[in-house]
């Protein structure tokens, strides 16, 4: 929804205007958030619109992703070379909690990991708890999709999950050949066509 920010910041904050972004996806995520903010002013209903990014299952994510192309000797693009991950119970647990901290009109809040992380470094993790070199292709753009999490800190904290546990995590599942849900996230695509 956001557009590209520097990798070298803390991402989009809720006051950065959303720009028609480019795909479906994104645009059908805009248009989502128009028609509830409508709702919330035209009827007075308090909301909040959660900008989720990147959450985290075992069977899906960008972890999943990741860790799958280094245990398979597949290359990992780091074009897209750096996102925020957030565990999907963590990312559960606030939108519930947001229930306390709505708004009238509905105002956005962005949920995910605190930390800007870079796709080269996860591939080289998992690596190590593979024990195998990850084969990167690419080079990292200066720039990504990228969110800044600090209002959701000031009311939820810290998520309950660092991102090592679940690199940990992560790599169990893959090594021992657990399922996955098929449907990659294609978070290295920079142009929003899936």
């Amino acid at each position: 929804m956001y557009p590209y920010a520097p990798v070298t910041g803390r991402g989009a904050d809720e006051a950065v205007p959303t720009t028609p972004p480019a795909g479906d996806y994104a645009n059908s995520c805009v248009g989502r958030e128009q028609a509830f903010l409508y709702g919330s002013q035209r009827y007075g209903t308090p909301g909040r619109l959660m900008r989720l990014e990147y959450a985290i299952d075992m069977r899906y994510g960008v972890l999943h992703d990741v860790a799958a192309k280094v245990f398979a000797g597949e290359p990992v693009d780091v074009t897209m070379g750096h996102v925020n991950v957030l565990w999907q119970g963590d990312a559960n647990e606030q939108a519930l909690r947001l229930f306390a901290h709505c708004t009238t009109p509905s105002s956005p809040i962005n949920v995910s990991g605190p930390d800007v992380v870079s796709v080269r470094s996860l591939a080289q993790e998992f690596g190590k708890r593979f024990g195998k070199h990850p084969v990167i292709t690419g080079k990292e753009a200066p720039t990504a999709w990228l969110i800044d999490t600090a209002a959701a800190q000031r009311l939820f904290g810290p998520p309950r999950v660092p991102l090592a546990t679940m690199l940990d995590w992560q790599a169990d599942w893959i090594a021992r050949g657990l399922p996955d849900l098929g449907k990659p996230t294609h978070f290295e695509t920079r142009d929003g066509k899936y």
